[in-house]
């Protein structure tokens, strides 16, 4: 019998979100298992709530104390439940991290994630924007989820097409959205490496690295490991959500006109335009570096908003809306956030 869910009232959640800011929410709760999410969800004050569910808190901005209920997913469990002679199915618990569950798979023996490692937050969320890293995304490798539906207490079965995946989109982001808990992911992998190495970075790594030949996944998990933790700052250091904008999309037609305009202008075919990388457009209109006060944009990339210690919520919110502003007077291209804006 799972013991008697617990509600804390007025709980900080500084600890609880990566950009470090000083928030509290009205009621907080963690629930390891299905059943004890179903006892809390039945508790008169979570009924009648808003509710956020919470894993990493690495997509989250906070401009204000949440007066509903935080609902801390910390559902456990990596296992490889069937495999054939080319794949394997794994299982997580939504609330493992998601790098955890990379390395199970590298310590199986598995491909298909390695592109993805040290990406923050946890397994549940990933679905949630359709995580996505060099040259790889989540629903590359997605087979389908559980999740309970906050109105009825009822599980699930969502495939990948149902999921509606789209660029750092899925459902759960749109007609989904606070509608579900994601409980599980199921995977499907590759028990024979599939190297992807088509982003430049992943290959210069690798050479600096002394690998020859064709990299195990093992390699390419280190190189990214690698890349991301140099252009990055860790948020145990320093406050931030990692990528806070998307990069754009816009047609061949606007790229060439774009491209005559500004030398150097980066771009990578996608199906149907060219995504231009944020950071470069953050960057040539001067934001990189800039601090003001207890917040401002990263030193080494420009995708990235901080809190160096002691800022609002409401101002880092503002900065990416003067950013987002400058960016459209310069380029005519519009930035949307990639973090989750409370």
């Amino acid at each position: 019998m799972s013991p008697a869910p617990v509600l804390e009232a007025h709980v900080s959640l500084r600890p609880y979100n990566t950009f470090g800011l000083e928030v509290t929410a009205r009621w907080f709760a963690r629930f390891a298992s299905v059943e004890e999410l179903r006892a809390l969800l039945a508790l008169p004050e979570v009924q009648a709530a808003e509710k956020l569910i919470l894993g990493g808190g690495s997509n989250l901005l906070f401009t204000r104390n949440f007066e509903g209920v935080v609902l801390k997913n910390e559902i456990r469990g990596l296992e490889v439940v069937d495999q054939d002679d080319e794949t394997a199915l794994v299982r997580s618990g939504a609330g493992e991290s998601w790098h955890a569950l990379v390395q199970y798979a590298l310590g199986q023996e598995l491909s298909g994630i390695e592109n993805l490692s040290l990406i923050p937050g946890t397994v549940g969320a990933a679905p949630l924007q359709n995580i996505g890293a060099y040259g790889a995304e989540l629903k590359d490798t997605f087979e389908q989820l559980e999740a309970l539906e906050l109105a009825t207490g009822r599980l699930r079965t969502f495939s990948g097409a149902e999921c509606g995946f789209g660029y750092r989109e899925s459902v759960f982001k749109g007609p989904l959205k606070n509608q579900f808990i994601v409980t599980s992911v199921l995977l499907r992998l590759h028990r024979q490496a599939r190297p992807n190495v088509r982003y430049g970075d992943i290959q210069t790594t690798l050479q600096d690295m002394g690998i020859e030949g064709e990299p195990t996944p093992l390699h390419i998990s280190e190189a990214v490991s690698s890349i991301r933790r140099s252009k990055l700052p860790d948020p145990a250091q320093i406050g931030n959500a990692g990528s806070f904008f998307k990069n754009p999309e816009v047609s061949q037609a606007k790229f060439d006109e774009l491209k005559g305009q500004f030398e150097g202008l980066p771009g990578y075919p996608v199906p149907g335009g060219v995504k231009v990388p944020a950071g470069w457009l953050i960057e040539q209109c001067g934001w990189k570096g800039l601090r003001r006060g207890p917040h401002g944009v990263h030193d080494r990339q420009a995708l990235v908003l901080v809190n160096h210690g002691g800022a609002q919520g409401q101002d880092i919110r503002d900065l990416a809306y003067e950013i987002i502003a400058s960016v459209r007077e310069k380029f005519g291209i519009e930035l949307h956030p990639e973090v989750n804006i409370m």
